[in-house]
C-alpha cells in the first residue's frame, strides 16, 4: 500500500516510522504546508492520510477527495464542519475514514465508558464527570478524544443533556449537565477518566496513553480497512465500523 502523508509534525513522523517498519507498506509522498495540495498531487498513492490542524485540513479536504483515494483523517477540531464534509464525500464518491483518536486502547476506554454510562443511568445518585490532561503544547482544548468521550456518555445517559467546559465563578453545575475539565501540565502525553461519584463509593475508568505508537498503528489499520473496502463501498467511516467488522468476523 502506498501511502501519501498529508501533515510531517509528531503523529506524520510517527505514522512514517511504522509504516517504514511493517514491510509491506511505503510512504509515496509527505505533503506540508508549503506544498500545492490538489487532486494531482496524490497520484501514484493508494491512500491518503492526514494529521494536519483544523485550518489545513479544511482547506485540503475537498482535493483530497477529489483525488478519488480513500482518505484517513486524524486531525481533529472541526467537527462543526462536520455535515459539509460528510456531504462532500458523498457527492465525490469518496471514502473518508475519521477519527479523534486511532489507538485501540482509547477506543475500548469509549466503548467501557458508553457501558458504564448506560448502567449508572437508572441510579439517580451516581453522577459522572470526565477529565483530561495533555502537555502544555496541546492546541485543542478540550482534546477531540474528550469530546468523543462526552458524546458517547451523552448517548447511553439519558440524565445527562449538554456539556460543560468551563463553569463561571459562582454558577453551580446543573444535575443534566456533563462536565468536560482539562488540564494543560507540563509533557503530559494524555490521560483520559471518567468519574462516576456517589455517597457510598467511586469508580474510574482512565486511558493513559503511553507514546504515539497506538496512535500510529491504529492510522494505518484503519487505512488497510478503508483501503479494502473503499472500491465496493465508499462513504464517511468511523472507528465504530472498524471495531464493528472486527468484532463481528
Amino acid at each position: 500500500m502506498k501511502i501519501t502523508l498529508v501533515g510531517n509534525g509528531r503523529m506524520g513522523r510517527q505514522i512514517a516510522d511504522i509504516v517504514a517498519r511493517s514491510g509491506s507498506h511505503s510512504i509515496e509522498k509527505v505533503l506540508d504546508f508549503q506544498d500545492t495540495i490538489n487532486a494531482d498531487a496524490f497520484r501514484g498513492s493508494d491512500v491518503i492520510i492526514d494529521f494536519t490542524v483544523r485550518e489545513a485540513f479544511l482547506a485540503n479536504y475537498k482535493a483530497m477527495t477529489a483525488s478519488g483515494l480513500p482518505v484517513v483523517v486524524g486531525t481533529t477540531g472541526w467537527d462543526d464542519a462536520m455535515e459539509s464534509v460528510r456531504q462532500e464525500v458523498a457527492s465525490a464518491g469518496s471514502s473518508m475514514f475519521y477519527s479523534a483518536n486511532y489507538s485501540l486502547g482509547v477506543n475500548i476506554f469509549f466503548r467501557t465508558l458508553r457501558e458504564a454510562a448506560r448502567l449508572i443511568a437508572p441510579f439517580e445518585q451516581f453522577d459522572i464527570a470526565l477529565t483530561e490532561q495533555h502537555h502544555t503544547g496541546k492546541a485543542d482544548f478540550p482534546s477531540g478524544t474528550a469530546i468523543k468521550a462526552a458524546e458517547e456518555i451523552l448517548r447511553s445517559n439519558p440524565r445527562k443533556r449538554t456539556v460543560v467546559r468551563e463553569l463561571e465563578d459562582g454558577r453551580k453545575l446543573k444535575s443534566d449537565e456533563l462536565q468536560v475539565a482539562s488540564i494543560r501540565l507540563g509533557s503530559v502525553f494524555g490521560v483520559h477518566s471518567a468519574i462516576i461519584d456517589s455517597e457510598s463509593d467511586t469508580i474510574e475508568v482512565t486511558h493513559t496513553a503511553k507514546n504515539r505508537t497506538g496512535f500510529a498503528s491504529g492510522a494505518v489499520q484503519a487505512a488497510e480497512w478503508l483501503a479494502g473496502r473503499h472500491a465496493a463501498a465508499p462513504g464517511f467511516y468511523t472507528m465504530d465500523d472498524f471495531l464493528n467488522d472486527i468484532f463481528s468476523s
